[in-house]
């Protein structure tokens, strides 16, 4: 498995499914601070990666979600990514 693939798989297992598993499609947000995944997946100078991998519309497809908001700096630290989960979720 990819970097990538490995970075949104803990996304989805950390932050998409909780919210998904707690809340109703259409009304449910979930907030992914790149900044936080880095040292959660023990990685090292990886914000770049992080966010490439949490901003792909791959992503946003696998997962049934709808990027809202992003905020701060293009690659740097703590990009914050809202996403609206839809009726389609996994």
């Amino acid at each position: 498995m990819i970097l990538a693939d490995e970075i949104r798989a803990f996304a989805l297992k950390q932050y998409v499914g909780p919210v998904r598993r707690t809340n109703t499609p259409h009304t449910a947000h979930v907030t992914i601070v790149s900044g936080n995944i880095v040292p959660d997946m023990k990685l090292r100078q990886r914000t770049p990666a992080v966010c490439s991998a949490i901003d792909a519309q791959r992503f946003q497809d696998d997962n049934g979600i709808q990027l809202l908001q992003r905020s701060g700096p293009q690659v740097a630290q703590p990009p914050v990514n809202t996403a609206g989960l839809s009726a389609r979720g996994r």
